[in-house]
């Protein structure tokens, strides 16, 4: 009987641990559902992982399985209008991946005949996908030999092995030592495992090493502090960038929202009037830059914090008169009215949200159901 080489043993310690505690989640085909003969759907593994990139598990399930009532098929994403693609998306932030989503779904159902390539170079010529996405697909979805590197398997190989070398640089490295252990059978599951490992229990802080089915094999436990690891490069300040935000009312409760350009940062997605701010350039922040004349009252400022900077914009708030009813008027350019009651389902990125809530406080807070009394017989 031919012994097993350390790399492999380690991997089928993992694959007997996943099979016991995996997480069930809705775009996965767990283990006992493969048994069954349940194979997984290239269109759930591709709309989960780009969801899933810098956004938590737990924030994806409801727009996962939102986007599966409303498309259940990637030809069915294909023919979505993009608006309302953008308006199903707005909160999950990251706005380049649903434009890139509905390229890529056209891309698929045009180009493809509705059928996702089934290995890492042909994914990697659809739109939205690199790297890591392609070998994610590839593996979970057609059981491609691929190395899947996410952020929780940079963290459970950075201390199994030690590696010293910081983040990103280290990434070529441990890409390297993930493709050498990635068994040629269940590779899906073997990175879906180390995926569970790192959110379970090799976390960032205060890692259960105890119950890790790994911890015989990691040299971070036996010769440093695991939680040190993976070692990280000194992060830079984010830059602050400043702008103006202006929230104006008609007389019942609608507000003026307009789109933005289908480029750049939000692109495509409905924000209220405001100055041209970037991630490299400050906007104005007073009212000299007002999208029309009105009595504009301040409303004090909002902070968002965006990947490569932070954002701080000064909101103000103006209640209009009838004449600016009229959709289309020159003095609002690119805009309408939307009904307050219908502003929660726009494709309102989560710092537009926080704009209009800092100038109407009530703007997206549920209704009350006011329960009628009991009435005597």
């Amino acid at each position: 009987m031919l012994s097993l080489s350390p790399a492999a043993h380690t991997a089928q310690c993992l694959l007997a641990w996943y099979d016991r505690h995996h997480r069930d989640l809705p775009w996965r085909v767990s283990p006992p559902m493969a048994r069954s003969g349940i194979m997984p759907r290239p269109y759930d593994v591709w709309l989960s992982e780009v969801m899933l990139q810098q956004t938590t598990v737990q924030a994806v399930k409801p727009y996962f399985e939102k986007f599966l009532r409303l498309w259940p098929e990637v030809t069915d994403l294909a023919r979505a209008d993009t608006e309302e693609v953008m308006k199903a998306w707005a909160g999950l932030g990251y706005y380049a991946r649903a434009r890139n989503l509905k390229k890529c779904a056209e891309v698929v159902a045009t180009q493809h005949g509705g059928i996702f390539p089934d290995t890492e170079e042909g994914l990697k010529t659809l739109p939205g996908i690199g790297d890591y996405t392609a070998a994610a697909i590839a593996a979970i979805a057609f059981g491609r030999r691929s190395a899947v590197l996410d952020g929780n398997i940079e963290r459970v190989f950075s201390r199994l092995y030690r590696v010293e070398t910081p983040l990103p640089a280290a990434k070529p490295e441990l890409r390297a030592l993930v493709g050498e252990m990635t068994p040629e059978e269940r590779p899906g599951d073997f990175a879906q495992g180390l995926m569970d490992l790192g959110a379970t229990i090799c976390t960032p802080k205060r890692p259960a090493c105890a119950l890790c089915p790994l911890n015989e094999d990691c040299l971070a436990l036996k010769t440093a502090d695991p939680e040190t690891f993976p070692r990280k490069a000194a992060k830079k300040e984010k830059p602050v960038r400043v702008g103006a935000a202006f929230v104006a009312i008609r007389p019942d409760g609608s507000v003026l929202l307009r789109k933005r350009g289908d480029t750049g940062l939000l692109g495509g997605m409905t924000e209220v009037p405001g100055t041209e701010w970037t991630a490299r350039i400050d906007g104005d922040t007073t009212t000299a830059s007002r999208p029309f004349d009105a009595e504009w009252e301040a409303c004090g400022a909002i902070i968002h914090i965006f990947t490569h900077f932070e954002l701080r914009l000064s909101v103000y708030r103006a209640n209009v008169a009838a004449r600016f009813e009229r959709n289309g008027d020159p003095a609002t350019g690119n805009a309408w009215w939307e009904a307050a009651e219908t502003l929660k389902d726009q494709a309102l990125p989560t710092v537009m949200k926080k704009a209009i809530a800092q100038a109407i406080p009530d703007a997206f807070r549920p209704a009350r159901v006011t329960k009628p009394r009991n009435v005597p017989t």
